[in-house]
């Protein structure tokens, strides 16, 4: 196989699963692990990847690429749909309070929530001005939106108002986004002032689900914001791999999966 055609099938590799490991790749394509590395060098340089101790991660996993809320919610859609639907059986029974996150698979979720045959007269809470757009006059649901500045990229409160407001409430249950969830970061955000919002609503939860989809697995963005230990349920639409499986369970993590 010539090196052109080697570095066709890493990028497929990266475009499918995020990170690709030099060992998996010569055993793949029967070289040695110097000939892939020359290959990750190669495809570095073009902006393809970024090299990291044992492989590469997808450009896109740089610790500090966001793409705008409208990118990310093309992607992934009907992950975060199936994410959502399995995440409507965390809420609490009865009338109860929840937090909402900022985050596109999120927002799904809050488009569930407000087509889910039941209404109970939910509280529900938010900093995300989209959220809090479609949920607002939803039949059943109270809504709080919570202020600050506004990110445009995120479409979120962020700051030190919008921290504030966030450390009195105590929700029952958080539904909570994140950009990357990896076995020794935790989870990560590229932005320090999403961080503070996200660390402060898991404060005062009582209750934390993660709502993430499989393409977040391993990825470590900038800020780290909660350890794995933190939360209580991830609710998402692929087994993690072995590894971050292990780490759930030794944190006393359930998965669930969408």
């Amino acid at each position: 196989m010539y090196a052109m055609e080697r570095q066709q099938l890493i990028e497929r590799m990266l475009a499918a699963h995020g990170r690709v490991a030099v060992v998996d790749l010569a055993s793949r394509f029967d070289v040695t692990t110097e000939t892939v590395r020359r290959d990750l060098a190669a495809l570095e340089e073009t902006g393809v990847l970024r090299r990291v101790h044992g492989g590469a991660v997808s450009a896109e996993r740089v610790s500090t690429a966001e793409p705008s809320v409208a990118e990310r919610s093309q992607r992934h859609s009907a992950a975060k749909e199936r994410i959502a639907r399995r995440a409507l059986t965390a809420l609490p029974a009865g009338t109860g309070s929840i937090y909402v996150d900022a985050g596109t698979t999120t927002g799904a979720f809050a488009e569930a929530l407000i087509e889910r045959s039941a209404p109970n007269g939910l509280e529900v809470v938010t900093h995300s001005m989209t959220i809090a757009h479609s949920l607002a006059g939803a039949a059943g649901i109270g809504l709080t939106a919570i202020g600050g500045r506004v990110r445009g990229l995120t479409a979120a409160a962020v700051g030190s108002d919008t921290v504030g407001a966030i450390t009195r409430l105590r929700p029952d249950v958080a539904f909570l986004g994140t950009n990357g969830i990896a076995r020794e970061a935790g989870l990560t955000t590229p932005d320090p002032d999403e961080a503070a919002v996200k660390r402060a609503i898991v404060a005062g939860a009582r209750r934390v689900i993660l709502l993430v989809d499989a393409d977040k697995f391993d990825a470590e963005l900038l800020v780290s914001f909660a350890d794995l230990s933190d939360l209580d349920v991830v609710v998402t639409d692929r087994e993690p791999d072995s590894e971050l499986a292990r780490a759930l369970r030794e944190a006393d993590v359930e998965v669930w999966i969408a």
